[in-house]
């Protein structure tokens, strides 16, 4: 919430008293921040130790409550400019961060005065000042148009075209950079394809939740030769293999239920054992404790 000027006191040692304490407070909540950070970061390392449903509950319920404190104090300092460069020289926390070298850099000139706002004069460039942002352009769909030619030859009429594209789904309108997207948004983003769904219509783009999932059934068929190389690979030809399997819950069709199934990772790292081969990974998935690996 914004300060009202009117509000404000007109003594001076009162406006500093004031800052003072608005300061002290911003720097209090910055430390309950780090607190429930650190907090947080002990019971991110005791996870890999412990199933726990109520662990993995407390987590969650930290990184909201850090959400929200950050949210609500960024806001305040944002409605008090002086509190927070107050703010700002109390801590003394590390340099900001370069932003990152690989992005691509869109310039903006911003250009200067003709003549001097004081005297009129003529001005000389002396140099520049550059001050990066870092923003962010929304993921754009497009449409890639592929045409071929047709020829006719004038001899004997024969029609001669440029083979059609090959496409990783047949008969499928979806690019590979698309089908990319909509799987690593499922399954490393936890992305349900429904929300995608809801995602892409509001680029004016309407796909069904079963066409997504025809995608991601065909992708992963045009992949399955991929995927068993890969598993031939590591398992069959590593010396040192490492193996673990982790508890995931999996939906009972039409029972509204859940059941345990597992996820079975298989881990080629040679490096320590002298090895040079770089290292790679497998994944398997059961339904049960079984021994079927699908």
């Amino acid at each position: 919430m914004a300060l009202d000027p009117a509000s404000l006191p007109d003594d001076v040692d009162a406006l500093k008293r004031m800052i003072v304490g608005m300061a002290r407070d911003a720097v209090h909540a910055n430390t309950l921040i780090e607190k429930l950070r650190g907090e947080l970061a002990r019971l991110k390392r005791a996870q890999f130790g412990v199933s726990s449903e109520k662990l993995q509950a407390r987590v969650e319920q930290l990184e909201l409550a850090i959400e929200a404190l950050e949210v609500d104090e960024a806001e305040r300092l944002a409605a008090a400019p002086v509190v927070a460069e107050a703010v700002e020289a109390a801590s003394r926390g590390p340099g900001r961060r370069p932003l990152p070298e690989h992005l691509p850099r869109e310039t903006v000139a911003h250009p200067g005065p003709c003549a001097c706002p004081a005297c009129g004069g003529r001005l000389r460039r002396i140099g520049e000042d550059v001050t990066e942002s870092l923003d962010y352009v929304p993921g754009r769909f497009k449409v890639v148009r592929h045409l071929r030619e047709a020829f006719s030859c004038r001899a004997c009429e024969t029609v001669v075209q440029a083979p059609a594209p090959y496409h990783a789904i047949a008969r499928g309108r979806a690019g590979p950079g698309l089908l990319a997207h909509i799987a690593v948004a499922k399954f490393d983003d936890h992305l349900p394809l429904y929300r995608q769904a809801e995602i892409y219509a509001r680029d004016g783009v309407t796909l069904q939740t079963s066409t997504l999932s025809g995608w991601m059934g065909a992708t992963a068929a045009a992949l399955a030769p991929l995927v068993d190389l890969l598993r031939t690979e590591v398992i069959a030809g590593s010396d040192v293999l490492h193996g673990d399997d982790t508890t995931v819950p999996i939906l009972a069709p039409g029972a509204g239920k859940t059941r345990t199934g597992r996820l079975w990772a298989y881990v080629r790292d040679e490096r320590p054992h002298g090895g040079a081969r770089p290292p790679a990974a497998v994944f398997f998935a059961s339904p049960d404790r079984k021994g079927e690996r699908l």
